[in-house]
């Protein structure tokens, strides 16, 4: 044991006070925090200022955060770190619909509406047809499964950001195929938008040359018993920031044709979800 703590023997002196009874896992994370908090410290020779500056920027996003509004998911995904914990934990064989980030706006329990029923309340932005299959590796359809959907309006702003402008559960619901897997629904052609960027995530952007913006998508979380669920987005090829997606969610198999169609809506947007069970 690390009698006194030194500038070389740093880590060694820190792990060293974890005594006892530490659950295995617990400590294994929080050694290798300290490893690469410490060796991060150390490769940049980080200055007292500098870290005084980290300490001000880690106070003020804790304080800005509120029931409505979570800014470290916000730092989170800015700095690639969502999506890489989300890439983990959810490797899936080729074919199967591929996860991003499940970002900060979903609503539980939103209503579960008639297959083909329009989502958006608001009565703004172009109209949009969502339709595929939910099936299985094997292309067989899955019955039960629940759709749930949810996007911004044609503002670029999500319902819980404007609870006084727009109306409750806009542009959100969940639909649940039967036997043939279909699912279908009448939501608007999404448009890209800036996450908040009026604190100190925002800031950092700015500071480092980056934008706040997000590529249009809709986003859905497609649930069955005894399957993967998938957390998931379907992107506008055409965006302009496809290709530069702040918070770095954008996949290549995620990128759907949106159809312009002379119909009853302006757009369609077919797209099939592809399940993996669950290991037993």
């Amino acid at each position: 044991m690390t009698k006194y703590f030194t500038e070389e023997g740093s880590v060694e002196a820190v792990n060293a006070r974890m005594r006892g009874e530490v659950e295995p896992r617990l400590k294994e994370i929080m050694a290798c925090l300290v490893k690469h908090l410490h060796e991060f410290a150390k490769e940049t020779e980080l200055t007292q200022e500098e870290w005084d500056i980290g300490i001000e920027f880690l106070t003020k996003t804790g304080q800005i955060c509120s029931e409505e509004r979570q800014e470290y998911i916000l730092l989170s995904d800015v700095l690639g770190f969502s999506m890489l914990v989300d890439a983990i934990n959810n490797r899936r064989p080729a074919g199967a619909t591929e996860n991003t980030v499940f970002g900060p706006f979903h609503v539980a329990d939103a209503p579960i509406r008639e297959m083909g029923e329009c989502i958006s309340l608001d009565g703004k932005g172009e109209l949009c047809l969502y339709e595929g299959r939910v099936v299985d590796l094997h292309g067989e359809p899955i019955k039960g499964a629940c759709v749930d959907a949810w996007s911004d309006n044609a503002e670029g702003f999500y319902d819980v950001q404007q609870p006084d402008i727009q109306p409750k559960w806009n542009n959100r619901g969940r639909f649940i195929t039967g036997a043939d897997g279909v699912y279908k629904f009448v939501g608007i052609k999404p448009v890209s938008y800036p996450i908040p960027d009026d604190g100190p995530v925002g800031k950092m952007l700015g500071q480092i040359g980056r934008h706040p913006y997000r590529p249009a998508h809709m986003h859905f979380m497609v649930t069955a018993p005894n399957f993967q669920t998938i957390v998931t987005h379907t992107f506008v090829g055409d965006d302009e920031y496809i290709n530069d997606d702040t918070v770095f969610g954008v996949k290549e198999t995620l990128v759907a044709p949106f159809e312009h169609i002379k119909d009853e809506t302006e757009w369609r947007c077919p797209f099939d979800f592809v399940m993996v069970e669950k290991k037993d």
